[in-house]
């Protein structure tokens, strides 16, 4: 399985963007799947996950009521819809896939893409 995250970029505070993770293989359904991100100098943190039927979804209570997950299992597609963007929400963006459905823990996620860059400024 491999994941490739796209759709970052420069983007004043205030806007939107959307991110997309373009998945390999044929099982992409049978995973939860989530965002995290990295700031500079920061941990990685937990941002939005999403269970493979999309029923279930968690976000973090920084970003929730922004940013909206979702999936299309046909199109081997996930994505993260940020709105409302903010200087803080600068960092680079990663997708990645649980093999034990949605998960708010990085541990449990065990394919991860590249990573996408999103720059908010002020």
């Amino acid at each position: 399985v491999q994941l490739q995250a796209s759709g970052g970029g420069l983007v004043q505070a205030g806007g939107s963007l959307r991110l997309s993770c373009a998945v390999s293989g044929r099982t992409f359904s049978l995973y939860g799947a989530g965002w995290f991100r990295q700031a500079p100098g920061k941990e990685r943190d937990f941002v939005a996950a999403i269970s493979g039927n999309s029923i279930t979804t968690y976000y973090a209570a920084s970003v929730k009521g922004r940013f909206t997950i979702s999936r299309d299992n046909a199109e081997n597609a996930l994505y993260l819809q940020m709105n409302t963007l903010k200087v803080d929400d600068t960092a680079i963006y990663y997708c990645a896939l649980s093999p034990y459905g949605p998960a708010r823990e990085g541990s449990a996620y065990l394919y991860w893409g590249q990573g996408t860059l999103v720059t908010v400024s002020s």
